[in-house]
């Protein structure tokens, strides 16, 4: 029997949170369990085989049966809804990662309720034909090719009542060609399909296709007008791979700016004028590269181009990548990221390297955010990992801020009695829009809208969409009814979201030569007053062999990590770092004292 792997990741609010001790059980068809797990701090399990059918039949065209065996999961954890994935497709050579997004329960519920997700087949094995319209010339069009951060998806035809829901563009790439193709095809085949989907995306962002009709929508799921996207499907290592090293590049014609229409269709129970999906395979295995597949069917003066012109991000990507021994600021902005981003995934080992110099700790906590995320564990800072950590830097940022914004606001527990429409204003009308933004980082569907006190037409559309996830009249009017189920969903985030960004021990660092209180606030991501603070100092002299205590609030470790160099033992380990060698070894689960130059480390912190 052959052999593919599953991976599951629970986390919420944009994967600023992980969801630790959430139950997972994973059932073969019939029903029976065949893991039982439990999240760990990263909100993952291990990754386990699972039985399934040669990857021979995938790769063939004309068989008739499903290529693949499904398993199906149920996920529960205190606080939240329960959800249960159906028909995950497992391939055999194939890591399926799933991402298990839960919705915490609102205040007054006590019972969790099920939401059932079915992922099926892919595209290419469905019949009916394709509708896909598009044009590269529109009086709407943007004046030059961006990479969006988020793409907002339509879940149904363009005029259905369908949700909306907003995704990382890689996140998106990712999940329709899992959705569409088999992730067993030749590399070439997938790369090029890959290729068609991406500037399919961007074709309809750069003429404004769904905007320019009314819509407030990019793109919709729907394979009769689009792409097929399947909400909360896994996504295929061999896919996922392909899509980091290409999400920014495109297909246009020679002397042209905007994206071609890259139609496409399976090319057996449906033909068209674009990419045949099933054509691909077989010149793939003629040796054809990805551009010349592509040239096989779109005109022959097309060209692949990169933009390095991405929305809505913090820092831009250097150019180049960064590595051990790189310096400057771009190292430093992404030593701060990770820094940040520790405080949400204290997995990651905390920097002590110099700011701006990346050394082995920066390398260290690299591979462990590139390991969590499903990224290519390099330790290298190539553009789909700056892009990732920038992304998430400001997903756990922007929840800090609105979770400090709400003390600040005195939301309460008692809503207003006002009755808020569009073309209100006030101090009402800001309460609304918080809740509004907190809630949307928990529930898909609700978008982000500005918190100016002005009840506009964004406003109004995310007070619907709320109303529709809440089964409420969706009027876009908050009344009575509205308000209590806002501060319901509200108030069961706060009890029910686990804490996040904090660590109940503190550090302690040996003072060395050359140390100030302002290199090692630096270092650690904390202020001198925080240290002299915890430490008593009534001055900044220190002293060489001192030991101080680093504020876990600023970002402290409960272990650090080490890099063993020539002549390092256990022994000189622990004295070096205050600790013992039976501590050492139990963290790491060393069975003898031996180690070998180049290993990692974790060293206990007392």
């Amino acid at each position: 029997m052959a052999i593919g792997y599953l991976r599951i990741q629970a986390r919420t609010a944009h994967d600023a949170v992980p969801l630790r001790d959430v139950q997972i059980r994973i059932m073969d068809r019939s029903g029976s369990a065949v893991y039982e797990f439990t999240t760990d701090e990263n909100g993952e399990t291990p990754t386990v085989p699972l039985e399934t059918l040669s990857r021979d039949f995938s790769m063939n065209p004309y068989f008739s049966g499903i290529p693949y065996t499904s398993y199906h999961i149920l996920a529960n954890a205190s606080g939240f809804n329960s959800l249960s994935v159906l028909e995950i497709p497992i391939y055999e050579g194939e890591t399926a990662v799933l991402p298990v997004l839960l919705i915490p329960m609102p205040e007054v519920q006590r019972i969790p309720v099920q939401t059932e997700i079915v992922i099926g087949k892919p595209a290419v094995a469905m019949g009916g034909a394709r509708s896909q319209e598009g044009t590269t010339v529109s009086p709407y069009v943007l004046r030059q090719v961006v990479i969006p951060n988020t793409i907002t998806v339509h879940l149904g035809t363009p005029s259905s009542s369908a949700a909306n829901v907003q995704v990382p563009f890689p996140d998106y790439i990712k999940n329709v060609a899992s959705s569409e193709i088999y992730p067993t095809w030749p590399e070439p085949a997938l790369t090029a399909n890959i290729y068609a989907i991406i500037t399919f995306a961007l074709n309809r962002i750069f003429t404004e296709w769904y905007p320019s009709r009314g819509y407030s929508f990019n793109i919709t799921n729907s394979t009769a007008y689009d792409q097929y996207f399947v909400y909360g499907r896994p996504i295929y290592d061999s896919i996922s791979r392909i899509v980091d090293r290409i999400f920014n590049e495109y297909v246009r014609r020679k002397g042209q700016i905007a994206p071609y229409f890259t139609s496409f269709c399976n090319g057996t129970t449906a033909t068209c004028q674009g990419l045949s999906q099933w054509g691909t395979v077989s010149l793939a295995e003629q040796g054809l590269t990805p551009l010349q597949i592509l040239r096989s069917y779109y005109p022959k003066d097309i060209e692949i181009v990169e933009t390095n012109t991405i929305t809505n991000v913090l820092s831009s990507y250097p150019g180049t990548p960064l590595r051990t021994g790189s310096t400057g600021l771009d190292v430093q902005t992404i030593q701060t990221y990770l820094n940040r981003i520790r405080q949400n995934y204290p997995a990651i080992p905390a920097i002590t390297d110099t700011p701006g110099t990346f050394g082995n700790s920066t390398n260290t906590a690299v591979r462990k955010f590139q390991n969590i995320f499903n990224l290519n564990a390099d330790g290298i800072v190539g553009k789909s990992t700056w892009y990732k950590i920038s992304s998430l830097y400001t997903a756990v940022t922007r929840l800090a801020e609105l979770n400090s914004e709400g003390t600040s606001l005195g939301i309460g527990t008692v809503p207003p009695t006002s009755v808020l429409r569009q073309g209100s204003r006030g101090q009402d009308v800001i309460t609304l829009q918080y809740l509004l933004n907190i809630i949307s980082e928990y529930y898909p569907g609700i978008p982000e809208i500005a918190q100016d006190g002005i009840f506009g037409s964004g406003t109004k559309q995310a007070v619907a969409a709320f109303q529709r996830i809440m089964n409420l009249n969706p009027d876009g009017i908050v009344g009575p009814l509205t308000w209590e189920t806002l501060y319901n969903t509200y108030q069961g985030i706060e009890h029910n979201v686990p804490p996040f960004g904090t660590d109940s021990d503190t550090f302690e660092y040996t003072v060395k030569s050359g140390d100030t209180l302002w290199l090692i606030a630096r270092k650690f991501d904390t202020t001198v007053e925080a240290i002299k603070k915890l430490n008593g100092l009534t001055s900044d002299m220190l002293q060489i062999g001192q030991i101080l205590k680093i504020p876990a609030s600023q970002n402290t470790p409960s272990s650090i990590t080490h890099v063993v160099q020539s002549g390092d033992t256990l022994w000189l380990l622990s004295r070096k770092y205050g600790t013992t060698v039976d501590a050492i070894k139990k963290l790491n689960g060393l069975t003898s004292d031996l180690l070998s130059i180049g290993q990692v480390l974790k060293i206990p912190v007392q």
